[in-house]
């Protein structure tokens, strides 16, 4: 296709993405923060406790409640029992400490407290969409063919779109899905870049992954396909570089999900202690209802979308980006695995995995240095000095 009406066509894409993203920031600006649900609530108070205490408020002991913040939040949307502590929604009893505090890690409600208290989750979801956007324009650069037009076309209006529905469903998935963005691009350059930067690029990701989990705990699972690929590539090579590549994830993620341990240590006595409770602390358990949910919604249409993707990459036998295929195909095999044993169905739940799969697949596809004739895991190996 010659280069004028290629450049025409990415422009007219542009414009949609544009005009897609001013669609987005004009439904969210007529938002209400007092929806009713109890999740946003807890989300709230989190981030009141910052708006307080700086610091402080990774400490959610119900006691720090003098002001009557959460209480009057109860009240507003008619909770039958916002006088009892005991039956407070989303917060979880220590017995050892015997004390209430939240069952969420403090990360969205420090990004909420970042915005003017009573105007938190307008610009939060705004900045959300805008990432979103911003992320498909920069795919949209790298599309060289009319086909690879259509594909960003198509992907960047349902990223877009995706930004805020279902991610309206739960505050944390907004910056969750941000990370997932930012977190994706990185992954496809540092399998499909070849030698350079490899371990600056392993612990950027590996801070970006930890740090997800400060806004959804089971954001962990997200790491779990990097650790199993570059455990995979140690056993297989056994070098220094493999080595230091996994040690270096490792540290970055632990590092990135220092406030949550920290939470944890505050408020459930031990940093490997959970604050969840109820339903989200049972076993795994097959659930019949709960797979039909996920059959029949888009998250799992996305998954196996992501899932084709990666057989696809796989099959071209195109380089690098068959590292690609493995990592993301092992990282939804482990989410898949978890959130189907789950006893619980959302319409978010399994939605940061599907993205941060279909970024990765995306900026991989794009890359054209995915496609070279090294197909063997010594592409791991950062060049030696």
């Amino acid at each position: 296709m010659p280069v004028i009406k290629m450049k025409l066509l990415k422009i007219l894409c542009a414009v949609g993405f544009l005009v897609m993203l001013a669609s987005n920031v004009w439904t969210i600006s007529r938002w209400d923060e007092a929806r009713g649900v109890y999740d946003d609530l807890c989300y709230l108070r989190q981030a009141h406790l910052f708006e307080r205490f700086g610091p402080g408020g990774l400490d959610t002991n119900i006691v720090r409640d003098d002001d009557r913040y959460f209480m009057g939040k109860l009240k507003q949307i008619g909770f039958p029992e916002w006088n009892d502590v005991s039956r407070y929604p989303c917060h979880t009893l220590i017995p050892a400490a015997d004390k209430y505090v939240l069952q969420y890690p403090p990360g969205t409600g420090f990004v909420l407290s970042l915005f003017p208290s009573g105007f938190q989750v307008i610009p939060l979801f705004v900045l959300t969409t805008v990432v979103g956007a911003g992320f498909a324009l920069l795919a949209l650069r790298h599309a060289s063919t009319f086909y690879r037009l259509l594909l960003v076309a198509a992907f960047g209006d349902s990223a877009i779109l995706l930004m805020i529905n279902p991610t309206k469903a739960s505050y944390s998935v907004a910056p969750t899905m941000m990370v997932c963005a930012v977190a994706g691009f990185l992954t496809a350059k540092l399998l499909t870049g070849g030698h350079r930067h490899r371990l600056e690029l392993t612990l950027l990701v590996g801070l970006l992954i930890g740090l997800s989990v400060n806004f959804r705990l089971p954001n962990l699972l997200l790491a779990a396909g990097y650790c199993l690929y570059l455990a995979g590539a140690f056993l297989l090579l056994r070098t220094k570089q493999t080595f230091l590549q996994g040690v270096a994830f490792g540290v970055a993620c632990l590092v990135g999900m220092a406030p949550t341990l920290i939470a944890n240590a505050i408020n459930a006595g031990s940093p490997f202690a959970t604050t969840y409770g109820g339903v989200d602390a049972v076993p795994p358990e097959l659930n019949a209802g709960v797979l039909l949910s996920y059959l029949l919604d888009v998250q799992f249409t996305l998954l196996a979308i992501s899932a084709v993707w990666s057989a696809w990459l796989w099959r071209s036998g195109r380089g690098r980006n068959r590292q690609v295929a493995i990592l993301v195909a092992v990282n939804l095999a482990v989410n898949l695995i978890f959130f189907m044993t789950h006893p619980i169905f959302t319409p978010y739940y399994i939605l940061p995995i599907d993205m941060l799969s279909l970024w990765i697949l995306l900026f991989a596809t794009f890359d054209r240095r995915g496609e070279g004739p090294a197909d063997n895991p010594a592409v791991l190996e950062p060049a030696s000095a």
